[in-house]
């Protein structure tokens, strides 16, 4: 019965939702300002964007597993749910700014313009998370599909340069680049056997 319902897309989404869930709850209450949620929405929107990047390395290294192969089906629920997170940090930050005026004046500091440089790829890519778009882009949408590194890359640097602290960014990091970093190394050495 359990194993039912943890199937059950629903059942997931709910489980992407819960960290918002449980960050809105004292934010609506007037517990904490919109500052305050600044560092949660972001840290979970990079979390679930590696999240969903590290399975085809996983995949690639380790050969496929039932709970591997579980969690690379709804691949595409972590990515979309990694932008939805990355939303509301935007709006967060936007109602914490609280002007336009204030938010083009630090606009190019460079752990601000390279979170918005990492939402602008995140759009498309949310936007073609669907089986429409896989139909209709065909073999273009595994290319789109590879914007995630360099947005990857800009969540990295927006979130080192905005707390201006590299270790919490580095430790949510470093796996997924020495899974990516593996995957490379593996599958581009030579064939030794019989040597």
């Amino acid at each position: 019965m359990l194993r039912i319902i943890l199937n059950k897309k629903p059942t997931f989404w709910a489980l992407l939702c819960l960290p918002a869930i449980l960050m809105m709850r004292p934010y609506v209450f007037g517990d904490v300002i919109a500052m305050d949620m600044l560092h949660p929405t972001g840290e979970w929107s990079a979390r679930f964007m590696i999240a969903a990047m590290v399975l085809s390395p996983l995949l690639s290294l380790i050969g496929p597993r039932p709970w591997l192969s579980w969690l690379i089906q709804r691949r595409r629920a972590l990515g979309v749910a990694a932008f939805g997170y990355a939303i509301l940090h935007l709006i967060f930050y936007i109602i914490d700014m609280g002007n336009l005026d204030d938010m083009l004046a630090e606009f190019w500091a460079l752990g601000i313009w390279t979170g918005w440089a990492a939402m602008l790829f995140f759009v498309p890519l949310a936007v073609t998370s669907n089986d429409a778009s896989m139909r209709a882009l065909k073999a273009g949408w595994k290319r789109l599909q590879r914007f995630v590194y360099p947005a990857a890359v800009l969540v990295l640097v927006h979130w080192i340069f905005i707390h201006n602290n590299l270790g919490p960014a580095l430790i949510h990091f470093i796996p997924l680049v020495l899974l990516v970093a593996a995957r490379y190394f593996f599958l581009r050495r030579p064939n030794l056997k019989g040597a």
